[in-house]
């Protein structure tokens, strides 16, 4: 008869995969993963399209301009965005026919862009306000010679 010794044991246990456990020991917890940081809510507290800006205030706002305005403005007050940026995207009609980086200094911040609007471009426009990450967070629509 054959006798089998603990160590010959193991080995078969383990061949078939079986393995024993040390339960003395209570395993350490994984490390909790790092939290994402929190990104600040961008909040549009106001904007419009004007046909310039005076001391850091839009003047001649509106929805219409004329055929010969030249260039209009789209003038932002945010809050929540500092040390980020935003972007004014601007269309004629469908196409977009500028994207302008502004960076944001303080909380709340004023900012704008300007854009060229040549005599032949006129019917539908709009200007998006979007944060860093591309989100729309406001749209104005305004005709120009119409």
């Amino acid at each position: 008869m054959t006798r089998i010794t603990p160590i010959l044991a193991l080995t078969l246990l383990a061949a078939r995969g079986l393995a024993a456990q040390d339960t003395t020991k209570a395993a350490a917890p994984a490390p909790a993963p790092a939290a994402a940081p929190a990104t600040a809510a961008v909040d549009v507290a106001e904007a419009v399209v004007a046909k310039s800006v005076v001391d850091r205030q839009p003047q001649d706002t509106g929805t219409t301009f004329p055929v010969d305005v030249g260039q209009v403005v789209c003038w932002t007050k945010v809050a929540g965005a500092e040390g980020t940026s935003i972007h004014h995207v601007w269309f004629h009609g469908d196409t977009q026919v500028g994207d302008v980086e502004l960076q944001v200094g303080g909380s709340p911040w004023r900012t704008w862009s300007k854009k060229t609007v040549p005599p032949d471009w006129t019917g539908a426009w709009h200007v998006e306000v979007r944060d860093a990450a591309g989100t729309v967070l406001k749209r104005l629509d305004f005709t120009v010679g119409q």
